[in-house]
């Protein structure tokens, strides 16, 4: 049996023992104090095993997250109760991930992933069901007034990380997927650097589920010149790919004397994070010293503390849990959305209208430090242009060494202005 196999196989069965635990007793959570409450069903969803980007730590985290709630008394008394989908990276499957969240009762979707926003909204606000933090990897999450985003997506990174490049690049040359999604980053990258007076990035687009790039990275090499050039690249699980390919160039004739390469590499999270830093040998992979920019506090800060215990309490033996993973840490605050809402609600049945409601009257979430209060009411909206929806502008700065991801400078930027500034 394979390790992948195995794993599946024990969080499945550990998730089953939980479920039965909780289920004797006449129906009553540990720690509750009666058994009057519904339960609340939730979905969460995420790709994996595909050609390109897979987040399987997303629902992964949700089943968890499900079994340390349910252990200590439940949702204010609810039994939570998850149910995964695997979107498979296509429109089709996004879709079915929705309408199945429809048929099964779902009050919510929460902490999930999926590029194909206008398949799988289409289906929630039909039936009245919010998407509660999502990944920010799609348009739809930043437009529908039934999306409440946790981060301010790639808008946000691709700002910020613009503004972080401008302090010590040159030129800079931005690999980028080329569809749709990819076809915004080079402008709102554009908008961090120009706020800094510096000119704007060269626009490499490349296939996101090629198996090598060697062509746009030796273009994107030449293109960052030899004299304090970077290279960012933002391919999402493709990214590891292109720098293999990069890393593998012919060494260019106008190398710096003592340096491995003239060109500085840098991303954002998501498409480069701790995960990726350690498979590729840590202090010694192609990614020490680059530059990351990130939403929210580097994985060493002790605002992560609680869910690094919750893993380890509740995630078992279940390796898809990374709590340095940027859609792991997402989905710990989306349910920490879904937790406070359902407190202050005080219902013995939660509904997916009291759930969205609460949230447009402007119930406020404290995550602990991991991001500002989040509120979405109205005038909390940054009222972007593409990205209407966003309420948390603030990213990161971070950096590699030692193989660590580790804070550039402390505390957040808000990078708000320069979104709204992104033609």
């Amino acid at each position: 049996m394979t390790g992948r196999r195995l794993t599946s196989l024990l969080a499945y069965v550990t998730t089953a023992a939980a479920a039965a635990s909780l289920l004797t007793g006449c129906g009553v959570l540990p720690g509750a104090t009666g058994g009057s409450r519904e339960p609340v069903t939730v979905m969460t969803w995420a790709p994996d095993q595909t050609r390109a980007t897979n987040m399987p730590g997303m629902p992964a985290m949700a089943q968890a997250y499900a079994r340390w709630v349910n252990a200590n008394g439940g949702l204010d008394g609810h039994e939570l109760r998850v149910l995964t989908c695997n979107d498979q990276n296509t429109n089709a499957g996004a879709a079915a991930c929705a309408r199945r969240a429809v048929h099964e009762g779902a009050v919510a979707v929460v902490g999930s992933y999926s590029q194909f926003g206008r398949s799988f909204m289409a289906p929630l606000e039909s039936a009245g069901i919010p998407y509660i933090g999502g990944y920010g990897i799609s348009e739809d999450e930043f437009t529908s007034s039934l999306s409440y985003p946790v981060n301010g997506g790639q808008a946000s990174l691709l700002a910020g990380h613009g503004m972080q490049l401008a302090e010590s690049c040159r030129k800079v040359s931005l690999v980028r997927p080329d569809n749709i999604a990819g076809d915004r980053l080079l402008n709102l990258l554009n908008s961090g650097l120009r706020k800094a007076s510096h000119h704007g990035a060269v626009d490499i687009p490349a296939r996101e589920d090629s198996a090598e790039y060697t062509e746009p990275a030796a273009r994107a090499r030449t293109r960052a010149g030899s004299d304090e050039g970077c290279v960012t690249a933002v391919l999402g699980e493709r990214t590891q790919t292109f720098f293999d390919s990069f890393r593998r160039l012919p060494e260019p004739s106008a190398k710096k004397d003592g340096d491995a390469t003239a060109v500085r590499i840098s991303s954002v999270l998501g498409s480069v994070g701790q995960p990726l830093i350690d498979r590729s040998g840590g202090a010694h992979s192609p990614f020490e010293g680059a530059y990351v920019t990130g939403w929210y506090p580097s994985a060493d800060s002790k605002a992560w503390e609680p869910m690094r215990k919750v893993i380890k309490e509740h995630a078992f033996v279940d390796n898809r849990v990374d709590p340095t993973d940027a859609g792991v840490q997402t989905t710990w605050i989306a349910y920490t959305v879904l937790k406070q809402v359902v407190e202050s609600l005080d219902s013995d049945k939660i509904t997916s209208l009291q759930i969205s409601h609460a949230l447009n009257q402007g119930a406020k979430i404290d995550t602990g430090g991991l991001t500002p209060p989040l509120r979405w009411r109205y005038d909390d909206l940054l009222g972007a242009r593409d990205f209407p929806r966003i309420v948390n502008h603030d990213v990161t700065f971070q950096v590699v060494r030692e193989g660590q991801l580790v804070a550039q400078k402390p505390g957040f930027v808000d990078v708000g202005e320069t979104v709204l500034a992104a033609p």
